[in-house]
């Protein structure tokens, strides 16, 4: 039985996603920071005949992320993001949403690696830069950074969900500037009380290679190790992978988004 989540809930729902604590970071970090009676965030619980909690979907905005530990009800959570914009933008384990695949319209696929850092594993940061720390005030001057690197995907709710973070504390921006132009930014999201997700690692095309995004990462695992939670990231370039494994990040699986 599929049914809408609620405060109520909170104690089963939590002992359910401890079970992968950093797979669900981005379910335990919105319920925590938003709870479950907000018009942007729903979630919906899927329960066996014992009344037992065997699946749960989330959705931010127009963002979908579903988890299981077992057989659970694939059509039912279709139906509901049916309703959805098409195509549905979809993540999750890989094993889990590719399930999805034959029953809904989804965007383009990408598949990760899911690593995660709870360690620092290298020497003292040299403060080479000036690392400093984002306020909702330097918003602006993050997505334009972001939107001149042709990799990168900006989509119209990314301001307001990087406001929205930064307003309630889950998620932080450091960044680096040079004649008061930002030429580089690590960000986190979906931070919660165990832990955080990477995202936005990003470098102006015309200053790469001067080492930037590896000293600001330095900073962000040192201040969040430091407060006793795990760094988590996705990475689909080899490349940029030794890097982050250089850093500490051991990969603990893979992860799809469509969209």
């Amino acid at each position: 039985m599929i049914r809408k989540l609620n405060s109520a809930d909170h104690h089963v729902v939590f002992s359910f996603l401890r079970q992968e604590p950093s797979l669900n970071l981005f379910i335990i970090g919105d319920i925590e920071a938003f709870g479950y009676e907000q018009e942007f965030q729903e979630l919906w619980g899927d329960f066996d005949e014992n009344g037992e909690l065997r699946a749960v979907l989330l959705r931010f905005y127009d963002s979908y992320i579903p988890y299981a530990s077992g057989e659970f009800d694939i059509e039912g959570f279709a139906k509901i993001m049916r309703h959805a914009a098409q195509p549905v933008r979809l993540s999750g384990k890989t094993e889990l949403v590719a399930k999805f695949e034959p029953l809904l319209s989804l965007g383009k696929k990408r598949v990760t690696y899911f690593c995660e850092c709870n360690e620092i594993t290298f020497p003292e940061a040299e403060n080479r830069y000036e690392i400093k720390q984002a306020t909702i005030d330097d918003v602006d001057r993050i997505l334009e950074l972001r939107n001149r690197i042709a990799e990168f995907s900006v989509p119209p709710s990314s301001r307001d969900m990087l406001v929205k973070s930064l307003e309630t504390n889950t998620g932080r921006v450091y960044y680096i500037e040079e004649d008061g132009r930002m030429v580089s930014s690590v960000a986190t999201t979906a931070e919660n009380t165990l832990s955080a997700m990477v995202v936005g690692v990003c470098t102006d095309p015309n200053d790469r290679h001067k080492g930037y995004a590896s000293e600001i990462m330095k900073r962000v695992i040192e201040d969040y190790v430091r407060a006793g939670k795990t760094l988590c990231l996705f990475y689909d370039n080899p490349n940029a992978g030794r890097i982050y494994k250089r850093l500490g990040f051991y990969d603990i699986g893979m992860w799809t988004m469509y969209g």
